[in-house]
C-alpha cells in the first residue's frame, strides 16, 4: 500500500536520497553536441532555466483514462479480461463503467536515460535495448528520448518512425551528475501536453539526485499530474553489488590497513546508504503512478528487461470512466482498481489532478 503522506494534499516528506548531494561540486552546463542534429533542451540553459514545481498538468475531460497492468500471483500478465472483471473507486465512491468503458489505446512512450558516470560506460546497452524496445511498440505508438545528467535534452520528440528513432540514439552522450527529479518534472509538464493516449516513462537511472533545488516530492506530483506511468529499469543493484564488494575487501584487510582506507570505507558506506534511499523512492514513484521497478544484475539484462516492459504495455487495459464527482475544484483525487479475482493484482496510479 502507498504511505499516504508522500501524496498530493498531504504534507510531503522527502527521505535521506538527497543527503549526497552537498558532496557533489556544481561545474558548467556541458551541451553534448553533434555537427549534424544537436540535443534540444527542454527549457533552455539551465541556469537560466527556472522549474515551477507547483506547474502541473491537469485533466480537462469529462472523462478519465485509467491504464491498468493485471498480473496473476507469479507475475505473468492476465489477458482477455472484460469490463465486467474491473472495478473503480475515486475517493471510494465506485464509479459507473459503462461497455465502452474498456478500449484500445494507442501509448505515448518517454525513453529516459541517465547518462551521468553511473551509467556513462554502458550507452550502447541501453542503446541496443532501447532500439529492440521501439520494435516491439504497435504501429500507431509513438516514442521520444530525452538523457539528463547535468542537463536536461530532447534529443527525439515524439516520432513513430522506427528508423528515426534509431537515429537518434546515436546523439545519447556522457554527461556529469544528475538531475534526476528535474528530468521527471520537465518531461511531466512538457511532453505530454496534447497527448489523449496512454501515457510512459521509462528510465534507465540509479535515481541519485545531484540537482539544485526539485525535491522527489515536487516529481511524483508532477508524474501524477501528467498520468504517466513510469517504470524504472535501475542500476541500483549493480552498483550496490561493485561497492559492496569494494568495502569488503577493504574490510578484510589488517588493521593498520582498515585504518588507513578509513575514508574510503566510510565513502562506501555513505554511497551504499544513497542507493538505498534511492531504492525506496523510485518503489514509491513507479506504484504511485501504476509502472513497475525493475533491478537488473547486469548491464547485459538490459534488452530483456526493455522487452518485459514492452510486452506490459501491450498487455494493459485501457479503462475510461466519467467520475460522478463533477466539481471542477483542482484538487487529487484518489482512485483505486479491483478486479474479480483475488488471484489476479492490479497495477495502476494512485489518482490524478481534477479540472480547475
Amino acid at each position: 500500500m502507498l504511505p499516504e503522506s508522500r501524496l498530493p494534499g498531504i504534507s510531503l516528506s522527502f527521505g535521506v536520497a538527497l543527503f549526497l548531494v552537498a558532496s557533489f561540486a556544481i561545474v558548467p552546463d556541458v551541451l553534448p553536441q553533434n555537427p549534424r542534429t544537436p540535443p534540444t533542451p527542454i527549457q533552455g540553459d539551465s541556469r537560466a532555466q527556472e522549474i515551477d514545481p507547483d506547474d502541473i498538468i491537469k485533466v480537462d475531460t469529462t472523462e478519465v483514462l485509467l491504464p491498468v497492468t493485471v498480473r496473476d500471483r507469479n507475475g505473468k500478465l492476465v489477458e482477455g479480461l472484460t469490463r465486467k472483471d474491473f472495478r473503480v473507486f475515486e475517493e471510494n465512491i465506485e464509479q459507473p463503467l459503462s461497455d465502452l468503458s474498456l478500449r484500445q489505446v494507442a501509448v505515448d512512450v518517454v525513453l529516459m536515460v541517465d547518462t551521468s558516470s553511473s551509467v556513462a560506460g554502458n550507452l550502447d546497452d541501453f542503446r541496443k535495448a532501447a532500439d529492440g524496445f521501439a520494435k516491439a511498440l504497435a504501429s500507431d505508438d509513438r516514442v521520444s528520448l530525452i538523457q539528463f545528467d547535468d542537463r536536461v535534452l530532447l534529443l527525439q520528440d515524439w516520432t513513430r518512425s522506427r528508423v528515426q528513432f534509431r537515429r537518434s540514439l546515436d546523439r545519447v552522450a556522457p554527461g556529469m551528475f544528475t538531475r534526476f527529479n528535474d528530468a521527471i518534472v520537465l518531461t511531466s509538464n512538457e511532453q505530454f501536453q496534447r497527448s489523449s493516449s496512454r501515457r510512459a516513462i521509462i528510465i534507465l537511472t540509479d535515481g541519485i539526485d545531484s540537482g539544485r533545488g526539485t525535491t522527489f516530492d515536487k516529481a511524483l506530483q508532477a508524474a501524477l499530474g501528467a498520468q504517466a506511468a513510469i517504470y524504472v529499469i535501475s542500476n541500483i543493484e549493480i552498483e550496490r553489488t561493485i561497492k559492496q564488494a569494494q568495502a569488503n575487501d577493504l574490510l578484510a584487510g589488517e588493521p593498520a590497513s582498515v585504518r588507513f582506507n578509513q575514508l574510503r570505507i566510510d565513502d562506501l558506506r555513505l554511497g551504499l546508504a544513497a542507493l538505498t534511499a534511492s531504492e525506496r523512492n523510485l518503489d514509491e514513484l513507479t506504484r504511485a503512478t501504476g509502472g513497475r521497478l525493475y533491478e537488473p544484475k547486469s548491464f547485459d539484462d538490459l534488452e530483456a528487461t526493455y522487452a518485459e516492459v514492452a510486452s506490459e504495455l501491450r498487455h494493459q487495459y485501457a479503462l475510461y470512466y466519467s467520475p460522478v464527482n463533477k466539481l471542477r475544484d483542482g484538487r487529487f483525487r484518489r482512485v483505486r482498481v479491483q478486479v474479480a479475482s483475488p488471484d489476479q493484482r492490479v497495477s495502476s496510479r494512485a489518482g490524478y489532478y481534477a479540472p480547475k
